[in-house]
């Protein structure tokens, strides 16, 4: 596939490939063309300047030079410029990938162009592995993380504990949906955009959630999961972190003694060429042996649901390398990977953490250092 031509046509707010494909950070609808091995982006106007000042690996040209005249349906005058602008160059059929908009593709077809669905998934499978470039630019967005979790957990020192036993933070009662704008806030301050911020109270399938609603408790473990994406970038960083404002019942704190270790021990796992299912099961078995506890609280132990996952972050929140992933997959140098393991109770609740690392040529570094403090 790396050397069909390709079309690309999307949202370049959404679209990772895109992005990826024309090397800068776009934030309109915009056209990908590799031809003949050279790449070329048709942008809208207010990503010109950006587009030609960051793209290194294409050439760059405002979309308006090849629309046609009139106010024609967008999708038609969209197929146009494109067949003018293939045509012009000699090219009957493109590749393009499986999500590419069904409307155009039909007008395509009506210029007698051939579009043939790429055979490779994903698109740009170098994509997983980042350089040194990426890899700060993520290490920058999770400052933004990191600045959006200190304020909440800010927030919740600052909470006061009423005779029920439910957070009251300057005078009213601390909710979710009030922690959750208070992160919100503070990521936007720092340059970025919260994709998804979640204040809950337990895990479902290994990721926090349902979100949680209403006033908050004291003395119960809350689930904060951050994950944002960088409006100067449009790199990703991802954070989960467990807190209890009050006091911790002894297996919540035995359980997230238990997170700590088996987040430490994936910094010692992940490293070049171990396939992503050895390292999966070895973190899994980590967490449930310490699933084992005394006689007289056996039976609570038990009840505890380990849970081990890890994927891709970058341009896209969620991408390959998955732990675990396809047999066969290894990790390589490049690959930054969200490494998330939790415990739930159904009558004690949820602890949770994540850490992104970076795999090097000397093992597994953590790009989000930030505390995992337990009880504030």
């Amino acid at each position: 596939m790396a050397t069909d031509d390709l079309l690309i046509v999307a949202d370049g707010a959404h679209c990772a490939d895109l992005r990826y494909a024309v090397g800068a950070p776009l934030t309109r609808p915009a056209v990908y063309l590799r031809l003949h091995g050279r790449g070329y982006a048709l942008l809208d106007e207010a990503d010109l300047p950006t587009g030609r000042a960051a793209a290194r690996v294409c050439r760059v040209r405002p979309l308006s030079r090849y629309l046609p005249q009139g106010n024609g349906r967008p999708t038609a005058r969209l197929a146009a410029a494109i067949s003018r602008w293939l045509r012009s160059r000699g090219v009957r059929r493109v590749v393009v990938p499986a999500d590419f908009p069904l409307a155009l593709a039909r007008e395509l077809r009506d210029h007698k162009l051939r579009l043939l669905p790429c055979p490779d998934e994903p698109l740009f499978p170098e994509r997983a592995v980042k350089s040194a470039g990426e890899v700060a630019m993520i290490r920058a967005a999770v400052v933004m993380a990191e600045v959006g979790l200190a304020e909440g957990l800010q927030t919740l020192k600052n909470a006061q504990i009423n005779a029920r036993r439910r957070l009251v933070f300057r005078g009213a009662p601390l909710t979710a949906e009030r922690l959750r704008a208070i992160m919100q806030v503070a990521i936007f301050q720092a340059g970025g955009h919260p994709e998804e911020v979640c204040v809950a109270l337990g895990m479902e399938g290994g990721c926090p959630g349902p979100a949680a609603h209403g006033p908050l408790p004291a003395h119960r473990p809350i689930l904060l999961a951050l994950l944002l994406r960088s409006c100067k970038t449009g790199y990703h960083a991802a954070l989960v972190r467990t807190v209890v404002r009050g006091r911790a019942r002894e297996p919540v704190r035995a359980r997230h003694a238990a997170l700590l270790q088996t987040q430490s021990l994936a910094l010692r796992q992940l490293r070049e060429g171990v396939e992503t299912t050895e390292a999966h099961a070895a973190l899994l078995r980590n967490l449930t042996a310490h699933e084992v506890a005394p006689a007289r609280s056996r039976r609570a132990s038990a009840d505890w649901e380990a849970h081990v996952s890890g994927h891709g972050v970058g341009l896209a929140r969620w991408e390959p390398p998955f732990l675990p992933g396809p047999a066969g997959t290894v990790v390589q140098t490049g690959h930054v990977l969200a490494v998330i393991s939790s415990a739930t109770h159904p009558g004690l609740g949820s602890v949770g953490l994540g850490d992104l690392v970076v795999i090097t040529r000397h093992g597994a570094r953590n790009l989000t250092p930030f505390e995992k403090v337990l009880e504030i």
